[in-house]
């Protein structure tokens, strides 16, 4: 395939494909997927030219970059692997993304509440995102595939030849062609401006991983003696009630006296009947006592 040089790769861009292994293909190879091989190693597995995938890349971007609107172009991944970068790739291109399970009917049936109608559709693995690849033909909708060596390329329009089956060589396609297609934008300054967007970012990590870390970093932090608080004493902060217009906090003398009087009165008539006046007690003065908290919490400084 003939493209201008200044499209060619470079050895960073060859590094790149060699260490993510996108050029290990599977032990089964399609009769269609033969012109992309390299070679077969004596354990059977297909070899990718690399070569061949760097150019359909470039064909991709080149197709991507042609329409117009960005949002009219769709973006499949049903593989756990190729979620986040299709997300990534939505949202550094302005595509849209359907990351987990293609729903049926997103491009046939306009009733249904997600309901698309892209202009191009590009998928992780035409196996398992087979359901986008057969709906995008009924309605006449190029179809861009990252294809392995034993993938199906029916109602393929431009495949990919790489390594969909491995989290580093899927997000690092994915990676490629959204840089290409902003080159090809005119988003990035030119060809030799780096972009800033870390290929890490379009990698699959696994939730469990993530949480052992989390867990590995949160004992490394020392611990704090729990004696230390519980031996802090809690702020006073006690508000009177009954004492209307005055501070809180305040003790009213007029308010005590009241009360201090009614409950004598009350011992008074209830002596000659009451089994506390036959102990000798008088309550009220032990109310009267009691009372006395207040002006004693005062002296305290509460």
């Amino acid at each position: 395939m003939s493209h201008p040089s200044v499209l060619n790769p470079k050895a960073e861009d060859m590094e790149l494909l060699l260490a993510a292994n996108c050029h290990i293909g599977s032990k089964n190879c399609g009769v269609h997927m033969q012109p992309y091989l390299w070679k077969t190693r004596p354990d059977g597995v297909s070899v990718i030219n690399i070569g061949k995938t760097w150019e359909k890349i470039v064909l991709a971007a080149r197709i991507i970059a042609a329409v117009d609107n960005p949002a009219d172009i769709c973006v499949v991944s049903a593989r756990p692997y190729g979620q986040r970068a299709v997300l990534k790739f939505a949202a550094h291109t302005g595509a849209v993304a359907i990351a987990g399970r293609f729903t049926p009917g997103n491009f046939t049936n306009y009733i249904t509440r997600s309901f698309k109608e892209p202009r191009l559709v590009i998928v992780t693995d035409p196996r398992t995102d087979a359901q986008a690849i057969k709906e995008a033909s009924y309605v006449n909708i190029p179809v861009i595939a990252l294809c392995d060596t034993d993938s199906p390329l029916e109602y393929v329009d431009v495949a990919i030849p790489t390594n969909n089956k491995a989290r580093h060589s899927t997000g690092l396609i994915w990676w490629l062609l959204a840089r290409e297609v902003l080159r090809l934008r005119g988003s990035l300054a030119s060809r030799e401006t780096a972009w800033d967007v870390m290929v890490d970012m379009y990698f699959y990590r696994d939730p469990e991983e993530e949480k052992e870390g989390d867990e590995e970093e949160g004992g490394d932090m020392p611990k704090v003696d729990e004696g230390d608080f519980a031996a802090a004493p809690p702020e006073a902060n006690f508000e009177v009630s009954g004492a209307s217009g005055a501070a809180a906090g305040t003790f009213d003398a007029s308010v005590a006296a009241t009360a201090t009087a009614g409950a004598g009165a009350g011992a008074g008539a209830g002596a000659g009947t009451s089994w506390d006046a036959a102990e000798g007690g008088d309550w009220a003065s032990s109310a009267q006592q009691a009372s006395d908290w207040a002006a004693d919490g005062k002296e305290g400084g509460w």
